[in-house]
């Protein structure tokens, strides 16, 4: 949680932590966002972000919010993301 770090989002600490916590080399991790926050944090961080506008709090068009801030890819059912991280896993 942002309580595990310095500094909350949009600074990359918080995904940062949770690559170090995992072993896991920033640029192999793949974060799942619904916040421009969190996508300019993920990003900094030099991670890949997919961008999540399933919930409740997303309004028309929030996809293309999400992508102007720097997510790969949008998307608003989590029964999509096995077959987005295998389109990025392509690449």
């Amino acid at each position: 949680s942002a309580a595990q770090v310095k500094r909350g989002k949009p600074a990359p600490d918080l995904f940062l932590f949770a690559a170090e916590q995992m072993r896991a080399s920033p640029e192999r991790c793949i974060v799942i966002e619904d916040s421009v926050p969190g996508i300019t944090g993920a990003l900094a961080a030099g991670m890949t972000v997919l961008g999540f506008n399933g919930g409740s709090h997303c309004r028309p068009g929030y996809a293309e919010t999400l992508r102007a801030a720097g997510a790969a890819l949008t998307f608003d059912d989590m029964r999509q993301l096995p077959g987005l991280i295998g389109q990025i896993g392509a690449n």
